[in-house]
């Protein structure tokens, strides 16, 4: 499953980050989608809206660097749309940890 990331945030600091509140457990969690590229993260975003998507959080640069975005499907689940400049994407898909 190259390409695959787990990562974790404790509910409340998810919550702030995706710009909503209440989430409840099991349901506190987003999807993550990573870009290979800055100007790829409003795109994805504007496909996810056209597609009856719900803006949670428009794209910005968060204090840690990179910069992101979060969208919510039509069925209520939180994405967000990331490019990370310290996680690398080749071209086949494949995620690589950088500092």
């Amino acid at each position: 499953m190259n390409g695959f990331v787990l990562g974790t945030f404790r509910k409340e600091a998810l919550d702030e980050d995706m710009n909503r509140t209440g989430s409840t457990a099991p349901g506190a969690y987003s999807l993550a989608h990573n870009v290979a590229e800055r100007d790829g993260v409003e795109p994805a975003m504007a496909q996810l809206l056209a597609a009856g998507g719900i803006l949670l959080r428009a794209a910005d640069a968060p204090p840690h660097g990179g910069f992101r975005g979060y969208v919510a499907d039509p069925d209520g689940h939180a994405w967000e749309i990331a490019w990370n400049p310290h996680w690398p994407i080749d071209e086949a898909g494949h995620v690589s940890f950088g500092i």
